[in-house]
């Protein structure tokens, strides 16, 4: 059921209806146990004044007894018809009875209450024993009259409520439409607002105080997906010049070479231009590194091992260190540590964090890669960077000042999308006596993998 409006309304209905159910159910057994308490007493009371009548010589016994059992009606007390009474003597002879009780004995209990079967009708009886002049009073009612009575009284209860029902459906459809009218309010205010339309809701929105929470909710993201804009802005600007730059670099060597005479400066210029299509397609791939990045959604996590992981992320790097002697050095402790990431995440600030040591090492130097009991450390011995230049690391196409000729200023911002990602932050530090330290935070698995380590 989709409709709000149809849901609560059948929740009230079905409420309503389910209190009116169990009050019904009190009122029909406490109105029984009503009842047969008052009609006990009444035939307690009728029984106890037809054996005083007897016993004050009212009804004469010996007339009863030839007027053929029928027992005469007395001016003192008239006998109600619903009742049933038999007056027998003690050696089992019916000495009389009232009008319309049965001939068979009401019951053969001595005194008070029981229940006997007489015709295929139960009876509730009475009996007074009067052995003084040996006699024995019962008075009966049929529980079937009894039943009925409750029956009736209940039924004169619960029909006004059976009718008030489609009054009362009216009344919570209609009030359950009152109530849900901010929200079809605020509904019209949004769809009648345009796509670039990002203000913040006025409070005075929120008619309802249930409301209330909606309008925030909703706020804070207009508030989002504004900043989300503005950063999408902001990068496709910074992208657009970041290309414009060496694309027009190469227009200018290409015409340079195109138009030298002399061999040394067609080959500079040639230089040039592999510099700039190595700076463009770095670009690309940290770009679309970074739209990955933001793409990957923080789930499918799997246990990793560390080692393995970071031997992907630093494929390649090796040579391209040692290919300006330099080296790359693995941490032992790599080994026994295992983490649960998204792999594709992990993978992707490793790369950068790898790829970005090694641009900034200088040519003899060494990249260390290692375990810190809580965080993946990787640090070089390149020039760094100053304390100003570390609180802007990661902000998108920030180069610094010891810049690299083909860097994006992409690298260290693309490792903090993934790491916030991962539920993990990146740490920047200066690193005596010089070079940058850069810690990936990250819960480790206590899991240990036996693998042997082999390090360069």
């Amino acid at each position: 059921m989709r409709s709000m409006r149809a849901r609560l309304f059948l929740v009230l209905i079905a409420a309503t209806g389910l209190v009116w159910l169990f009050a019904t159910a009190w009122v029909y057994l406490s109105t029984r146990a009503e009842v047969e308490h008052v009609l006990d007493a009444r035939l307690m009371e009728a029984a106890r004044m037809v054996s005083s009548l007897v016993d004050s010589q009212e009804i004469d016994t010996a007339v009863a007894s030839l007027d053929q059992g029928v027992m005469p009606k007395v001016g003192h007390s008239p006998y109600e018809r619903q009742l049933s009474c038999q007056i027998w003597s003690l050696t089992g002879t019916l000495i009389g009875r009232s009008d319309g009780a049965p001939a068979e004995r009401l019951s053969d209990h001595p005194d008070g209450f029981a229940e006997q079967m007489i015709g295929g009708d139960s009876w509730r009886v009475y009996a007074i024993t009067d052995k003084a002049r040996g006699v024995q009073v019962l008075v009966g009612d049929n529980l079937d009259i009894r039943a009925r009575l409750v029956r009736d009284m209940v039924k004169g209860l619960v029909l006004p409520m059976a009718l008030i029902l489609p009054v009362l459906a009216a009344i919570l459809w209609f009030g359950v439409g009152r109530g849900l009218k901010p929200l079809s309010q605020l509904a019209a205010g949004l769809e009648s607002r345009d796509a670039e339309d990002l203000h913040p809701l006025p409070q005075e929105a929120a008619t309802a105080s249930e409301i209330g929470p909606v309008v925030t909710a909703l706020n804070g993201l207009f508030r989002r997906v504004a900043d989300a804009r503005e950063r999408e802005r902001q990068f496709l600007a910074y992208a657009a010049h970041e290309l414009r730059t060496p694309l027009s670099g190469l227009k200018t060597q290409a015409e340079i070479a195109l138009k030298a005479n002399r061999d040394e400066t067609r080959t500079l210029a040639l230089n040039h231009i592999v510099t700039a299509v190595e700076r463009t397609a770095r670009l690309v791939r940290q770009l679309l590194a970074m739209a990955e990045a933001e793409a990957v959604t923080t789930g499918n996590a799997k246990p990793l091992s560390l080692l393995e992981a970071v031997r992907e992320a630093a494929a390649g790097q090796e040579e391209r260190l040692a290919a300006g002697g330099g080296h790359l050095r693995l941490d032992p402790s790599l080994h026994e540590i295992r983490i649960t990431a998204n792999e594709m995440l992990l993978s992707l600030a490793l790369r950068n964090l790898v790829d970005n040591a090694v641009g900034h090492s200088p040519a003899d130097g060494t990249v260390s890669i290692s375990w810190t009991g809580d965080a993946i450390a990787v640090e070089d011995e390149g020039p760094g960077m100053s304390d100003a230049e570390i609180a802007r690391a990661t902000s998108r196409f920030f180069r610094g000042s010891n810049r690299t000729p083909v860097g994006s200023g992409l690298g260290l911002a693309i490792v903090e999308i993934a790491a916030e990602k991962l539920g993990g932050r990146l740490i920047l530090a200066r690193r005596e006596p010089r070079g940058l330290r850069a810690d990936l935070h990250l819960r480790p698995d206590a899991e240990a993998v036996e693998a042997p380590l082999s390090t360069t």
